[in-house]
């Protein structure tokens, strides 16, 4: 899906004033990191460590759990393609509207999939069950007694929980004691989502140690640079200073899609900062493009999700001030539509 993901600010270089297409607020101040990374200068002279040992065990001692139930990553997306690799040419279920590299990973290693729409339609002949949680395109948090229900029912089934964005969700997720008490679900985060650094691609799976090393055995080495691993060090030890304030994000999102309601532009209720609309009319590629050239405001087109139109989009909250850009560009379009 290298040409298929939404944040593709990289297309249009200083054309853009306010990038909506990113799940990621823009506005963090990263200058202690900064100021880090260019102390460790000499970390571009040498290898990084073949696999992120240091890392590992960080976020083994932060979560209390042994280092044998974490796996970190260049970025999530690595744990994903590590997991279909895994099990290969398996049956997987994959909840859909979703992230398309569930999809695009099964697909490379010949697994059967069948998209499912809600938790109820998980079937027994299921190796393995995608979700993410909270879902993107469209902010959705999956119960969590109704998941942990589900997974407890099929047990020889592996269920993989991207949480990737719980940290922007103002609803009740699953937690790491929720996965280390059973055999068959493995939950994946971000370091590029919840400290914003979607450059440096960082991330990571928990779950039994058998999951985990079946994953160990897959992952190339040096898969994480040194420069990431220096920065997850620097973020971990400073997450204080990095706190999200998921009520904000999600009060603007809610604000931005009553007024694109009002407008005519259908909606879905969000649990978190991004919002998934469906125009009354046009597509939503006009849309964007219109976006770009009048105002300099980048969206995601939604339509390649499995499960949506081509009238589709998704945006992410930002500042106040920004969102209101956005409302007003949106006004603008629906008038000349």
């Amino acid at each position: 899906m290298i040409e298929g993901h939404g944040d593709d600010l990289f297309l249009y270089g200083d054309k853009i004033k306010v990038n909506f297409s990113t799940n990621i607020p823009q506005a963090v101040d990263h200058t202690g990191l900064l100021k880090h990374l260019f102390a460790c200068g000499d970390i571009f002279r040498n290898y990084p460590e073949p696999v992120p040992r240091s890392v590992e065990q960080q976020l083994a001692n932060k979560y209390g759990v042994a280092t044998d139930n974490i796996i970190v990553t260049n970025g999530a997306t690595e744990a994903i393609y590590l997991l279909a690799h895994a099990y290969r040419e398996g049956k997987s279920g994959i909840i859909i509207p979703t992230f398309r590299e569930y999809q695009d990973s099964c697909s490379i290693f010949l697994h059967t999939i069948k998209f499912i729409k809600v938790l109820s339609e998980v079937s027994g002949d299921m190796q393995m069950v995608w979700l993410c949680n909270p879902n993107n395109p469209n902010g959705h948090i999956f119960d969590r007694t109704e998941l942990l229900a589900t997974a407890d029912r099929f047990k020889d089934t592996l269920f993989v929980v991207d949480q990737a964005y719980a940290d922007y969700s103002v609803s009740e997720v699953l937690t790491v004691d929720d996965v280390i008490k059973r055999n068959n679900i493995v939950m994946l985060k971000s370091l590029t989502k919840q400290f914003t650094i979607p450059g440096l691609r960082i991330g990571y799976a928990i779950g039994s140690a058998d999951i985990i090393n079946r994953l160990r055995v897959l992952r190339m080495p040096w898969s994480v640079n040194s420069m990431a691993i220096q920065a997850a060090h620097y973020l971990l030890e400073h997450s204080d200073s990095y706190k999200i304030d998921a009520s904000i994000l999600h009060s603007e999102a809610v604000r931005i899609a009553k007024a694109m309601t009002v407008m005519g532009i259908k909606t879905e209720t969000t649990d978190c900062n991004f919002i998934l609309g469906c125009l009354p009319g046009s597509t939503a590629s006009a849309l964007k493009q219109w976006l770009i050239d009048r105002h300099g405001l980048l969206i995601r087109d939604a339509s390649n999700f499995e499960g949506l139109s081509p009238r589709h989009f998704r945006v992410a909250a930002q500042s106040y001030e920004e969102n209101n850009l956005l409302i007003n560009a949106l006004k603008e379009w629906i008038s000349l539509s």
